[in-house]
């Protein structure tokens, strides 16, 4: 059972990046398996003595993650189709937290956003409408 995760996944579910449905699995898996625990504490060990390796660097550092402002073009559908493919592919196949966590907040920062605005329409609308004779 202890093959069924990689080196990096396992530094990954030591750094709190792995996609909680993985996280899962190890967890569940290393209440039964001696191997797989060894592993990890010789990953963290190696870590402790300060030895990492280029996906951890990577993945503690986030780069590839997008910025806010380019996500934000993402949400806005303006950019091209090379960008929104990695965008895609780092929220549905490397299902990267950082990614997925920024782009929920740009997402509900928009959706208050559009309430604001909707809310400000329907007082103004509401405030002048007495204001407004019908031809009879």
């Amino acid at each position: 059972m202890s093959d069924a995760f990689t080196d990096a996944e396992l530094e990954a579910f030591l750094d709190e990046s792995l996609d909680p449905a993985r996280a899962q699995d190890v967890e569940t898996a290393l209440t039964d398996d001696q191997e797989l625990l060894y592993r990890l504490s010789r990953i963290n060990g190696r870590r402790d003595a300060g030895m990492h390796t280029l996906g951890e660097i990577w993945r503690r550092n986030q780069i590839g993650v997008p910025t806010p402002e380019h996500l934000g073009k993402y949400l806005l559908g303006i950019l091209s189709p090379e960008e929104v493919d990695y965008i895609k592919f780092r929220t549905d196949t490397l299902k990267c937290p950082f990614t997925i966590a920024c782009l929920n907040d740009l997402q509900q920062q928009q959706a208050e956003s559009q309430d604001k605005t909707d809310s400000r329409r329907r007082k103004y609308f509401n405030s002048g409408a007495g204001l407004v004779k019908r031809d009879e």
